[in-house]
Order: C-alpha cells, then structure tokens, then sequence
C-alpha cells in the first residue's frame, strides 16, 4: 500500500497545542547558531556570531492525499552527536585531504519520520528520514525560507523546468521576487555582509529543488513533479508533457536529499567550501584504479576548424587521428569526438559513413591517448546495456552524455543509473544539458564534471561570457562542485572587439586571463577547446596548459570580490598554481607568499602583455626566483589575467 501521510514537521504533544519546544545546536568553533522551534510546525533560524542570517525556515514532507497526519505527532527523541573524520576523495578537484567535522541534532517521531541536521564551521544541512513499510508518495516538500530584510540574492532566473540551467545571475533584492520568477540552483544570498549560499547534496529517487519568490523578502522551494507522458521533439529534447500530482514515488524507508546553506564571512571562503561533498552518499565503487582525471582535445567549440593540412577536416578518421596525434605530442589525456559520429535519432551503437571508431581506439591507445564519446541522452539509455559493453569492446574510455535539461525523479534516476553502468565497464562519464553537481562525485567518482553553467561555448552565439560572468560562477556554481566550462580560447578579444562567431569563436579578455581560467576552475577533466592547430600555433601557452593539474591537494582564495576579481592558489604535491582575473577594470593584485613552505622556488610566469590593453593576445612569459614571505604585485589590464607556476628549488 502506498503510505498516504503527510509530514509537517511538529514536536508538540498529539492533541494540543502547548509550548513549542527548542531545541539549539551550534557549530564546532561557535560561530553558527541554529535554533529549531517545534510547535504546531518547525521553524529554524541562524545566526553568525550571535547576528541573525536566515530569519524562518518553515520544512515539512505532504504525501498522497494532503492530508495533516503528522502534524503534532510525538517526538521519540532528540540525539545531539558530532562527527570528527578525514575523507580521502577518489578524485580530489579541491582537496586531497577533507576534513569532515560538524555537529549534528537527530530528532526521531514515533511515527518514523526523523529530521536530521548538522551544523559545519561553514554551513547548515538538513534532511528528513523516513522508515515506513512500502512505498511512499510524495506530493510536495515543504522549504520556506526569509531572510533578513535588506537581503539580496544573485538569481540565476529561469523560465521553466525543462532547462540546461545555464543562466546568469541577477543580483536582486528579495523584496522584488514574487511567485513568477523560478530559479534552479544554486543561489547565493548576502544578508548583513554574511554570504549563504543554498544548494543541495545526495539527490537520489528524487527530484531536484528550485526556488520561486513569495514577495516581502520570502522564497518557496518547488520541484519538478513525476513525469507521466513525454515527447520527443527532434532528436534529442524530450519534453514532459502530462505530470502526475506528485513529485515522487519512493521507497518508504529512505533518507532524502540535503538542503545545504555554505555560510561564509567573506566571498572567498564560498570558493574553498567541500561541504556538498561531504554530504553526498559514501563511495560506491570497489576497484577505483582505472579511474583517470586528465585534459581533453574537444572538437565542437573550433567546429573542427583544421587549417594548413592535405585533407577535409570534418566528421571523419582522418580528422580525429589528427587530434590525438596532437594530444600524444602535448601529453594530452583524452580527445572528445562529439556530436555527429553516429546516425543523429537512429542509434549511438554504429558511426555514420567516414568514421572508424574501433580504429580511431585503437590508434589512440597505441599513443597513450584515450576516446571519449558524445551522445544524446535519451538515444543512449534506450541502448545502454548494449552501448556500454560496446564501448568498452571498442576501448572507448568515457561518454559525453548531453541534453537531459530536466532534474524530476525519473531523469535524476537516469544519472545514478548512467553513473553506475557505465562504471561497470570502467567509462568515465561527463553530463552535459545537467543539474548541478551534488556531489555524485563521491559516490560514483567516475563521474568526473557536469555541465550545468553558462560556459565558454555560449561565445558562439552571444556576448554572455564576459569577464564579470567569469567572476561569479566561481563564487555560485562551482561552489557545487566541477564545472565543464570549457576553457582554452587562443583567440582573444578586449571588450570593444569581441563579437560572437559559431564556427570561428573568440573569447573576451586577455589571454592571460582565459590561461588562468585552468588554475581558477575546478573540473577533472578539463578542455582544450580551440583548434589543435591554433594550439600549435601558439605551443608556448600549449606546453603550460598542460602543465597545470585538473586535481589539487589543496586550495587557497587570497583575495576576492564576486564579480569583480579572484586570485588563488592551489597546491599538487610540492608544486603550487596561482591564478588571478579582473572584470573590464584594470586593477593591481598582491600576491603574498606567506602560504609557501620556507625556501627558494622558481616562479614560470604568464602574464598581461604591455600591449594586451589594445591587443588582448599580447602576454609575457617570464621566470623568476621568489622565497616563502614575499609580496608580489599582479599587474592585470582590462579583462586580464595571470598566472604561475611555483616549484621548490631543491
């Protein structure tokens, strides 16, 4: 039987109505107080440093019916813990080492619902638990949130569910939101100089949250309820296009997804946040050696824009063994063969006329290159039993899964299911048209990054990825996890030249700040997205790119305003990696030292040449010998970067 309840979270008697009970709990160093008030529902708020952040939320569970039934009930018992760990990720894009340490409050119901919460030195999560017999309908999930006033937040504003959740970020105050204007997340909010930004962790058998505006400064989580009939549009867009009344159908004993608040004092700290990653469900993958992080040679940006040889560059063999010899000659891990390999809306198990896939293996494995393949989602799950062992038999090493554009439960299952399968024949797999990251990283490391950004590729058809884009998507979307961004442009333009071109793009800034973009952002596996040849034309800037690590043991932001500048620094093994970018203001950085052990390094530089204000491709390549403590001063032009590499002089 299907459990027909409804959960508004009560911890007050069963009959009546008496005092709510309270309930506190605060963070390891003390800085972040919660306060849980359990009446006739439960309300928590928060402070930081005894100052009000988050001012009400409202969380409960309706299933089935909509009926109150667990409005009330009686609370069994309320269990305060701590955890003190080291997690030691697969695949460690931020940090090698991660320290896990919270506290938390369980408050069980005799009912068998629990509420879970911890509470990190920078953020809050909770979850709802459930352990009933059978299956569970959720019709709606209760999350609404206010803040203090005064509050703004930075919306990345969408039009409907069925979305790439590709979008900029408006900055908005509260106030002017109402029900119309849908986000998905996530989005970062600032309240009396404090940043918070809400995301979630572990979506499993469940869909996505997203966020709509109750004006007076309120906001409402909404999901995507369960699909029941659907429609292909093309050959790759499916639309739901009936839904049932509710958002779920479940097991009835399962825990539900993190509702996850980062909470940071300053706009750095949101950057070197791992808390999505420590609430995303335990490893799930027993061998995890094959496992293998690196750079990609990507075609579809350049449009295959192969200049200077004695064939037809295009959807062919001979092009693509062209990028994997350019990838063995540049210790390049992995080429993408994109979109276009196979018979569009037939099948992804067989190439169109011109394309040898099985050769094209096999002549990259004798280069210590491997191939990754890019399919339409909806394609690929009708065939992927048969896909996946195909692959594997051809010597494919990953797949490039693209438009979901939907996060309801039965294209979330999608991406467990993809996740798990494709492990099964060691693929490593890269979503695309996704959801945000929720930490599926942990869970199943082989898959390495997601899309779900407004990325480099957009420059094909608009002017949306400016450097101040650049500067907030650090600061929102990647505080979730990896990004495909898709760096790499060795054709740059400042802000008067640039315009969009699909088969010739261009990217805006300097290229010095498009390099650093590989020290800045976080994705395992990283693109090359321009020309092989243009990269060979430009080999200086090629052999430092692929110099630069797509996992790090550590990570430190220096200093940093959102939308207006960042400089990092991120350590692997011995070497560190700094990286800074400006918006269209020419600005000074300093770089202090002090992070380094004490000795002598020697500092590989690149940087805004004297002319990049007027010819953005301008840069100079210098070295120089620094020791732990100095301060350097970064010089960065409109649109500018920088970046070094920093070795020990032994």
């Amino acid at each position: 039987m299907k459990q027909l309840f409804v959960f508004l979270f009560v911890l007050a008697g069963i009959n009546a109505h008496p005092a709510p009970a309270v309930y506190k709990i605060s963070s390891p160093d003390g800085k972040i107080a919660v306060e849980l008030s359990a009446g006739p529902d439960i309300r928590w708020s928060a402070t930081y440093q005894n100052s009000e952040i988050i001012s009400s939320v409202k969380a409960g569970l309706v299933s089935g019916d909509g009926r109150l039934s667990g409005e009330n009930e009686s609370v069994r018992r309320a269990q305060y813990g701590k955890i003190d760990d080291v997690l030691e990720p697969v695949v460690a894009h931020r940090h090698s080492r991660i320290e896990d340490k919270c506290n938390t409050l369980r408050i069980s119901f005799r009912s068998g619902l629990a509420l879970d919460f911890r509470v990190y030195n920078d953020g809050i999560a909770y979850r709802f638990e459930t352990a009933l017999k059978g299956e569970l309908i959720v019709r709606d999930e209760i999350s609404e949130l206010k803040f203090p006033s005064g509050s703004f937040s930075y919306y990345p504003l969408e039009e409907r569910f069925m979305s790439h959740n590709e979008r900029k970020y408006i900055y908005s105050s509260l106030d002017t939101l109402t029900d119309i204007h849908l986000a998905s997340l996530p989005v970062l909010f600032t309240t009396k100089g404090i940043n918070i930004l809400l995301t979630e962790a572990d979506i499993q058998d469940y869909p996505g949250m997203w966020l709509r505006g109750m004006g007076s400064g309120g906001l409402r989580a909404v999901w995507p309820p369960c699909p029941e009939t659907e429609e292909l549009r093309g050959d790759r867009d499916v639309f739901v296009t009936g839904a049932r009344d509710y958002i779920a159908s479940t097991a009835g004993s399962r825990t539900f997804p993190w509702r996850a608040f980062v909470i940071a004092e300053n706009d750095g700290r949101l950057i070197e946040s791992e808390l999505v990653y420590k609430l995303a469900a335990p490893l799930r993958l027993k061998d995890t050696g094959w496992i293998k992080p690196g750079k990609v040679a990507w075609d579809w940006w350049n449009a295959n824009n192969i200049y200077g040889v004695d064939f037809r560059a295009g959807i062919n063999t001979e092009t693509y063994r062209y990028y994997i010899d350019f990838a063995a000659a540049n210790g390049i891990e992995y080429i993408i063969i994109d979109d276009g390999w196979y018979p569009l809306g037939e099948t992804v198990l067989k190439s169109v006329p011109g394309m040898d896939v099985p050769e094209l293996c096999r002549y990259a494995a004798e280069r210590n290159v491997g191939v990754i393949l890019w399919v339409a989602w909806n394609l690929f799950w009708d065939e992927i039993d048969e896909a996946v062992a195909l692959y594997e038999k051809w010597g494919v090493k990953g797949v490039k899964v693209d438009f979901m554009q939907r996060d309801d439960q039965k294209i979330v299952n999608f991406y467990h299911e993809a996740a798990r399968k494709t492990a099964e024949h060691r693929l490593l797999i890269n979503f695309h048209g996704s959801y945000k990251p929720d930490g599926m990283i942990r869970t199943w490391p082989n898959a390495l990054t997601r899309e779900g950004v407004m990325g480099l590729e957009n420059n094909k058809w608009s002017s949306d990825i400016t450097p101040s884009h650049e500067l907030t998507i650090p600061f929102i979307r990647m505080v979730a996890g990896p990004m495909d961004f898709t760096p790499g442009a060795m054709i740059n333009m400042g802000q008067s030249e640039f315009h969009p071109l699909f088969n010739r793009p261009s990217s805006q800034g300097t290229r010095a700040h498009q390099m650093a973009l590989y020290v800045l952002y976080e994705s395992p596996m990283q693109m090359l997205c321009d020309s092989p040849v243009n990269y060979m034309r430009e080999q200086e800037c090629t052999d430092f790119i692929v110099k630069i690590p797509v996992v790090w043991d550590d990570l430190l932001v220096l200093d940093a305003k959102i939308t207006e500048y960042l400089l990092l620094a991120r350590r692997s093994g011995n070497d560190w990696f700094a990286g800074a970018i400006t918006d269209w203001t020419a600005r000074d950085l300093e770089l202090d030292l002090s992070f380094l052990p004490e000795g002598e390094y020697r500092m590989e530089i690149f940087c805004d040449g004297i002319n990049a204000d007027r010819h953005a491709q301008d840069y100079r390549h210098l070295t120089k010998t620094v020791r732990q403590g100095e301060k350097l001063k970064i010089n960065l032009v409109s649109g500018g970067g920088w970046l070094a590499k920093i070795s020990p002089i032994k």
